[in-house]
């Protein structure tokens, strides 16, 4: 039971650091470390459990974004016999697929390094706080008038592109996309849905790949555990569908200030528990 309620706690922590502008992988790096929680002894699986959580946010944004999908996906398959000009589905269809080449290619190539290095605890609360200060600097004196579907290659290339660094823990994947969003002009409803969308391929994408590196290592999950990462998984899924509804529906009326002050408020009580106490 013990198991199965910390798993679902790290389910939860996925969810919603998943899409609040906060770093999910930062979160759990921190909760794991503070709180001495591993879910399994074997590095690799706890790789695995990783995987699920991840899996689970995937589902979410499907479950989500399922008629934006469907449709960006058919207009893609038209572009590629008409063309993207004059249809504002197709150019955004693309712009997600630039959007996604630098995260996945960064995280190939730099996988070890990032997997090795980027994690220490102390780093991961630095990049809460740097990336913290350029959030409130974009939402503060953004312009915040343009829609989706004014966005260009520039827009695709340059959130795909901050994306690429939110491979390091502690910078949030959607706080630089949106950060970035802003800082073009974008809306904040509009950066956190351009921000959402461009995070399917490259989330599910993840997952796949861990998963099938896994399954070539020959990882195999212990008896009993499949409760675990079953909880983990759907605790992630509800979590993160909830924080995407109901962030959207606060960006149309707020500001990101909160998590700007969280961020900040966090990385500095870390950096005080890690370089004075620990």
């Amino acid at each position: 039971m013990i198991a199965l309620l910390k798993a679902a706690f790290l389910g939860i922590v996925q969810g919603l650091t998943e899409f609040l502008p906060v770093s999910s992988s930062g979160h759990l790096i921190l909760v794991r470390d503070l709180l001495g929680w591993e879910m399994l002894a074997d590095a690799h699986l706890n790789k695995v459990f990783d995987v699920s959580l991840h899996a689970g946010t995937f589902f979410a944004l499907v479950a989500y974004f399922w008629h934006d999908i469907v449709r960006l996906v058919s207009a893609f398959a038209v572009s590629l016999g008409r063309g993207i000009k004059g249809d504002a589905d197709r150019q955004i269809a693309w712009l997600i697929v630039v959007g996604t080449i630098p995260g996945a290619v960064a995280g190939v190539l730099l996988e070890s390094i990032i997997e090795n290095t980027l994690g220490a605890p102390m780093l991961v609360a630095a990049q809460l706080i740097v990336f913290a200060l350029l959030l409130y600097a974009a939402d503060r004196w953004s312009r915040r008038i343009r829609d989706l579907g004014q966005a260009g290659w520039a827009d695709g290339i340059l959130v795909g592109l901050a994306q690429a660094l939110a491979l390091a823990p502690g910078v949030s994947r959607s706080g630089i996309t949106i950060t970035t969003g802003l800082a073009l002009g974008m809306k904040r409803q509009v950066a956190a849905r351009f921000s959402f969308l461009l995070s399917i391929p490259i989330v599910g994408g993840t997952a796949a790949y861990s998963f099938l590196r896994l399954l070539k290592d020959h990882v195999a999950m212990p008896p009993g555990s499949g409760g675990m990462f079953l909880v983990g998984m759907l605790a992630a899924a509800v979590s993160g569908y909830l924080c995407i509804k109901y962030f959207l529906g606060y960006l149309q009326r707020r500001s990101l200030s909160p998590f700007v002050i969280y961020r900040l408020g966090f990385g500095l009580l870390l950096l005080g528990y890690y370089g004075l106490i620990r």
